[in-house]
């Protein structure tokens, strides 16, 4: 058996239990009032909604053979005729109770003090003939309003077979209204029955409230309870009307038009349907099943469709408590089936989500032949995307809002979709997402601009209710999935043991609010973001693709049918571009809503607060932090997602890039906290390019805009009070961490990074506080500051070498390459490969090189002591002295390339920072001898020829006096040269036992390893040790504390190595005997020089 016909069963069982006592003959033999009711009013109640609740209940009665109504559906349905003639339908409130005889002796009257002077029946009978548009009448063909009337021939036919006048009245209503309804032809009989319930309630209003007679108020209500009743049938049971079952429900067109239209369903109509909800199991599922036809339909169409009404009619529908109810437990609300590429059109709100203009169709609509299109029209199509999508995001959030606040069961079902829809997408953060395994961006963004608007009730500036984001919330069997999830500072192990043990307690609004919206970022915006950025190499890789296919041209010129296939993939490569151009515009101008992103930063500076205080322990922002963060004894902020930081600096690296000027100030304070606070602590994070995120925000809020030469940030972080005291340690930290990332890229990802750092730094380099500082510092923490510039030389050495080598290839290869006639083909393609890939690395590099090198002259213009430590300034000096040969040395030459500002090339610049490096530490003996040691790249003609080229060349770069300063630093720099090499002179021959075994020279501070117990020089390990962990002569592990004694000579510590020897001590004994044998040869040296010690004693 189908389902229609369980329900027609199920309509005539319900039909036969209510139906009133056979009636009686009368004494011609006629029925007595084969279509009247048993009352002519409903029974009086106190209450006018238990009045107008009652269900109808059906009599099927026999009426003379000469009636001529329309044929009866229940006939088909299995109601057998009686004596021949039809069956006919009689109305009557439920329970089979009949109306009051008082109230039926009132309709049989002529009312008191009527004011029109008009009995009740001619007032009933003109009122509902125009209310329902009928008439008795054969010949009337419309009303004094010129609408159509229809008439009711088998009414008529009744009425006279009882010798009763022809007039209309609730007694015989429901007959005509079936009649009618069953004959119309243009419409349906929901269409007719519809404006017919408008039109009584509206009559019904104004008798109300014009305080009409009681006897009028109650046919109009009997009016309408039998209108309502009818209408019930049109849509739950059109076979009634003789209608054929649709695949649709019989409601879906009326709810798409407006509620005040006569088709529409109006406010009244649903109060009335759902209040009958109890008495008829109907009407419930046919007005749920009206809703998933609405989400089926909508699911054909986009943003370029009429998709209003439909977002309007779910509006209209969830207003009602019951119906939301009923509506979030259809099966099709959340069907268990549902995957994350279908989410969006199989689950019944995922099509309302669904609209967006990045909807495929759409984009081409807003951005045709993007190509062609300036920014003037690109800038405006955006805006007008924005308004459109803005108001539609304003529906979804009044029906989200309707169905949380409805009830606790649609609240937490509400919620289950929103994580539903969220935890099936993980996959919009693979490194290669497959579109066809996931939901849209458009439908993402939706669900993360409706959380975001969901969290803005509790989100104040003062943070009153932060305390009630519950971290237990993760370990309280959570509706995010966060099993998978990398970890802020936690392996898989750890995390699972953590999370292992649910806690007891209910969740809170607030939590799963907050925490739903973090996961939404995450795949929702961020992901469209990291989209929009893949894109935008696409775009480029394939216009580059496009332009060396079309190199290729030449090749078919004289074949045409190829020439003509070859335009036509290229056709078809151009249209796959501006599909791409317009997605990558419509993407934009989605994400460059200032409203939006706006929104996304209130909540993300929640997210701030909230990790600092759980980082932190501190009732932060009322209770300020002590860096560096004390480790995490109760697991929470380790256990966290990865992405909870993740998001935050997305969203804020994002503004910061496009639209800076929406970032408030007080967001400011505190994302410069965070960014201060983990990186200073970094070890409370273990990915290295999470903390290299928190340097790019403040690279970016630091980087010139309009009317801001510092940058968003640049301001905060000259006053800022955590930041003139941690900053530039953090970032000192973090240069030294970057080292090592464990990627593949490390290499190349450590110099974007300090770019950065180098950029941060010199927007705050002004402020004398951090000098200050930094100065006292570096004198407390030496072995910190002699890594962070054992790493800065390092830098300055490769990325200088790297450059000015490239341009000497360029330079060469350009030479090369002047005669066309020089190579063979093969070769000259040869070469020229290697110009272009030379070319590649100047360029690259040179930024680089300008940004290094000025970083090491403020570094040692601030911390001279430092860069002259014995195990740095002999590698400095060595640097200084190789470039210096490079860029004025015999070899400057092949320096010389055509459109050197091509690659940032400023050779003078780059040699005046350098002479300032040497004038920085000009006062530093170690460092004069340092250079006059350096036996490969000391040449004094280096310091001649630079004075030259300043002198007549740069002028504007080096004033006198500098120049009269660089002229004796050179000339100390001689004697000191002299000096030292005839002290190597007098030393003579040296035993090797006196020498380093590294770099041959004589030690001076000799140590012994502990694990090969090599003696070597201390500054000799120390400087091995900066770029190599290991001992030289065993590769064992080794620190500088196993191989530095403290000052009173005792044991140092052994870091878990045995050392019950003398082996850590200093070798006092060794240093013992190398002074003398210095004072020996110096003794020797005297007495040759006849010069005798004449001191008393």
């Amino acid at each position: 058996m189908s389902d229609a016909d369980k329900i027609r069963n199920k309509r005539l069982a319900k039909l036969g239990s209510q139906a009133p006592p056979k009636t009686t003959q009368n004494a011609e033999g006629s029925s007595d009032g084969a279509l009247t009711t048993h009352a002519t009013s409903p029974s009086t109640s106190s209450a006018e909604d238990q009045k107008e609740q009652t269900r109808p209940g059906m009599t099927v009665s026999n009426a003379s053979s000469t009636t001529k109504t329309p044929e009866n559906p229940f006939a088909r349905l299995g109601v057998k005729e009686m004596n021949g003639s039809v069956p006919q339908i009689n109305i009557r409130p439920s329970g089979g109770t009949d109306m009051p005889p008082r109230k039926r002796a009132n309709v049989d009257q002529k009312p008191q003090g009527s004011r029109s002077g008009e009995s009740l029946e001619e007032w009933e009978d003109k009122v509902l003939r125009s209310i329902f548009r009928l008439t008795l009448d054969p010949s009337a063909k419309s009303d004094g309003h010129g609408h159509h009337v229809s008439f009711v021939e088998g009414v008529r036919t009744d009425l006279e077979d009882q010798g009763q006048p022809p007039r209309l009245g609730v007694a015989m209503l429901d007959q005509a209204l079936f009649e009618a309804a069953s004959n119309v032809r243009k419409t349906s009989p929901l269409d007719y029955l519809l404006a017919c319930w408008k039109r009584v309630t509206r009559q019904f209003k104004f008798e109300k409230s014009s305080k009409g007679e009681e006897t009028r108020l109650d046919v109009l209500k009997e009016a309408r309870r039998l209108c309502m009743s009818y209408c019930i049938f049109a849509f739950t049971l059109p076979e009634m009307f003789g209608q054929d079952p649709s695949d649709t429900s019989p409601l879906l067109s009326h709810l798409l038009v407006d509620s005040e239209d006569d088709r529409g369903i109006c406010h009244d109509f649903i109060t009335e349907a759902i209040s009958r909800f109890p008495e008829d199991d109907t009407i419930e599922p046919a007005l749920v099943s009206a809703v998933e036809d609405l989400s089926r339909q909508l699911a054909k169409k986009t943003m370029n469709d009429d998709y209003k009404a439909y977002v309007l009619a779910l509006r209209h529908l969830i207003r009602y408590p019951p119906l939301v109810k009923a509506i979030t437990q259809s099966s099709l609300f959340l069907p268990p089936s549902a995957s994350a590429s279908d989410f969006e059109a199989t689950t019944l709100l995922g099509p309302f989500f669904a609209i967006s203009p990045l909807q495929a169709n759409v984009t081409t609509q807003y951005f045709s032949s993007p190509k062609t299109r300036d920014r003037g029209f690109i800038n405006n199509s955006q805006r007008a995307l924005r308004m459109t999508l803005t108001t539609h995001q304003q529906d979804l959030l009044d029906i989200v809002n309707h169905i949380i606040k409805s009830d606790k069961d649609s609240r937490d079902r509400m919620l289950d979709w929103f994580a539903s829809c969220i935890n099936m997408n993980h996959k919009r953060r693979a490194m290669q997402v497959d579109k066809k395994l996931v939901s849209s961006d458009g439908f993402m963004i939706n669900i993360t601009v409706c959380l975001d608007q969901l969290c803005e009730p509790f989100m104040d500036s003062q943070f009153t209710k932060i305390d009630r984001i519950d971290v237990e919330y993760l370990r309280r069997h959570p509706r995010i999935d966060i099993k998978e999830e990398t970890k802020l500072n936690a392996d898989q192990n750890a995390s699972d043991k953590f999370y292992k043990e649910p806690v007891g307690g209910t969740n809170n609004f607030i939590s799963e609010v907050f925490f739903l919206t973090l996961a939404a970022h995450h795949y929702g915006t961020e992901a469209t973001s990291q989209t929009l950025g893949q894109l935008e190499k696409d775009l480029k890789r394939m216009e580059k693709h496009l332009e060396e296919i079309e190199l290729d041209r030449h090749k078919f010129i004289n074949v045409p049918g190829q020439l003509t296939m070859f335009d036509s993939a290229i056709k078809k490569y151009k249209d796959r571009i501006d599909i791409g151009l317009s997605y990558k515009f419509a993407v934009q101008g989605v994400l460059l809503d200032e409203q939006m992103q706006a929104r996304s930063l209130q909540f993300m500076r929640y997210v701030i607060v909230w990790l600092l205080r759980l980082a932190s322990g501190s009732n932060f922002p009322k209770q300020t932090m002590e860096l560096p963060l004390k480790p995490d004894s109760t697991g929470f902020f380790d256990a966290l997602p990865e992405y909870f930081l993740e998001d935050v600096v997305g969203a804020y690296r994002f503004v910061m890039r496009n639209m800076p000027w929406t970032i408030s100030s007080t967001e400011c304070d505190e994302l410069i906290v965070l960014c201060i606070t983990l990186l200073r602590s970094s070890e409370k994070i273990k990915n290295p390019y999470l903390k290299s995120g928190l340097v790019t925000i403040l690279f970016a809020g630091s980087w010139p805009a309009p009317n801001r030469p510092k940058g968003v940030l640049g301001d905060l972080l000259m006053g800022l009070p955590i930041a003139t005291q941690h900053l530039l340690h953090a970032l000192m930290k973090f240069y030294i961490e970057v080292e090592n990332t464990g990627a593949h890229t490390q290499f190349y990802d450590k110099f974007n990074i300090r770019f950065e750092i180098f950029q941060i730094i010199k927007c705050i380099w002004d402020n004398r506080i951090y000098r200050e500082n930094l100065d006292r510092e570096s004198k407390a923490n030496v072995d910190f500051f002699v890594r962070f510039v054992n790493l800065l030389l390092n830098d300055v050495t490769f990325v200088l070498d790297e450059s000015l080598t490239a341009f000497q290839q360029i330079h060469n290869l350009s030479q090369e390459l002047q005669d066309p006639q020089q190579f063979e083909q093969a070769i000259r393609q040869e070469k020229e490969e290697s110009l272009s890939s030379a070319k590649g690395r100047a360029k690259s590099y040179m930024q680089l090189t300008n940004e290094t090198v000025a970083m090491l002259k403020l570094f040692t213009e601030a911390l001279a002591d430092a860069f002259t430590m014995p195990e740095i300034v002999q590698r400095l000096a060595d640097m200084l002295d190789y470039n210096l040969d490079v860029l004025v040395g015999p070899k400057s030459s092949e320096l010389i390339v055509e459109n050197p500002q091509d690659y940032d090339f400023q050779p003078k610049t780059l040699l005046s920072e350098i002479l300032d490096v040497y004038l920085n530490l000009r006062k530093k003996e170690s460092f004069i001898l340092a250079v006059a040691r350096d036996g490969r790249s000391y040449k004094p003609a280096n310091f001649q020829k630079a004075t030259t080229i300043f002198r007549t060349k740069a002028k504007e770069l080096k004033s006198s006096q500098e120049l009269q300063t660089w002229t004796a630093l050179g000339e100390m720099i001689g004697k000191a040269k002299e000096a030292d090499d005839q002290a190597e002179e007098d030393l003579g021959e040296i035993p090797d036992e006196f020498l380093d075994p590294l770099v041959y020279t004589l030690m001076t501070d000799p140590v012994t390893l502990p694990t090969s117990r090599t003696t070597m020089d201390r500054s000799t390990i120390r400087s091995h040790l900066l770029s190599d962990p290991n001992d030289p002569f065993n590769r064992s592990p080794l620190k500088i504390e196993d191989v530095v004694p403290s000052k009173d000579s005792k044991r140092t510590p052994c870091h878990g190595i045995d050392c019950t020897d003398e082996s850590l001590l200093a070798d006092t004994e060794l240093k013992a005997q190398v002074e003398a044998f210095i004072a020996e040869k110096r003794g020797q040296k005297l007495a040759a020089a006849n010069i005798m010690d004449t001191s008393p004693g």
